[in-house]
């Protein structure tokens, strides 16, 4: 899990950069929206939007665009355009799965912009579950050690109900299963840990090895998919090793 978790803080560092010029708000206030249209606008009750409160939130979203994105999620807003929570299928370079998932108010945009990405970078668009069933579900919170030791972070993350905990340099990587993500997050957040992001996430459950060369295409794939306006995430099989990692940072 190690690379995996430095390639999650290097796209989280570009998240936050991306935040500072505004850019990643958009995101942001579009998952809200779809949130509290599903679930309304009770955080208490609506597990999902208070995930994606707590990572605006996170990305220094101001409180005015967080509360006018749940209000036009729940129709407040009647000029609020209507939003779709999707999801796209693919393979990368090398037959690489990709899980892609979207937030939209134009199906027929998202489809021709994700297509044009796969295929200008070896690529293609697979159909509908061909690639799912290589994921599992999975909770992802993201703990600031603040000084603190990671190894009690450790202990206190495993007798939460954590499944799996990683330690990356400053921050502490706790894996859970997915109806257990807000308990545990709740029991860190009661011990005085700062949690940086709390998200429902996938992983895959047989990670794929590639030659460097073909790896790196596919995380640059990853990363100019996630530069399209309605990706949220992309989700990849590929075995994201340290040395990957060092070797896409470094080029």
């Amino acid at each position: 899990m190690s690379g995996h978790s430095k390639w999650s803080t290097i796209k989280r560092q570009k998240a936050a950069a991306d935040a500072k010029r505004g850019r990643a708000f958009s995101k942001l206030a579009q998952e809200i929206m779809i949130a509290a249209r599903l679930g309304g606008a009770d955080r208490d009750s609506n597990y999902r939007l208070r995930l994606a409160v707590q990572r605006a939130k996170a990305a220094n979203m101001p409180n005015v665009n967080i509360e006018k994105a749940i209000k036009r999620g729940v129709g407040e807003d009647k000029d609020a355009p209507e939003m779709f929570d999707l999801a796209y299928e693919g393979y990368g370079p090398g037959g690489i799965a990709l899980f892609i998932d979207v937030l939209t108010d134009n199906r027929n945009r998202s489809v021709a912009q994700i297509r044009n990405v796969l295929e200008t970078s070896g690529g293609h668009m697979a159909d509908s579950g061909s690639v799912a069933w290589m994921f599992e579900r999975r909770g992802e919170i993201v703990v600031k050690a603040n000084g603190a030791d990671p190894d009690d972070i450790f202990m206190i993350a495993a007798e939460s109900g954590a499944d799996d905990v990683e330690i990356d340099e400053s921050l502490v990587y706790v894996w859970t299963k997915p109806h257990m993500l807000d308990e545990v997050r709740k029991k860190l957040v009661n011990e005085g840990l700062d949690i940086d992001q709390a998200e429902l996430g996938r992983v895959a459950s047989s990670p794929v090895d590639a030659e460097e060369r073909g790896a790196l295409q596919v995380l640059r794939l990853v990363s100019n998919l996630e530069e399209l306006d309605d990706v949220r995430k992309v989700d990849t099989n590929l075995n994201i090793t340290e040395d990957l990692v060092a070797t896409y940072a470094a080029a």
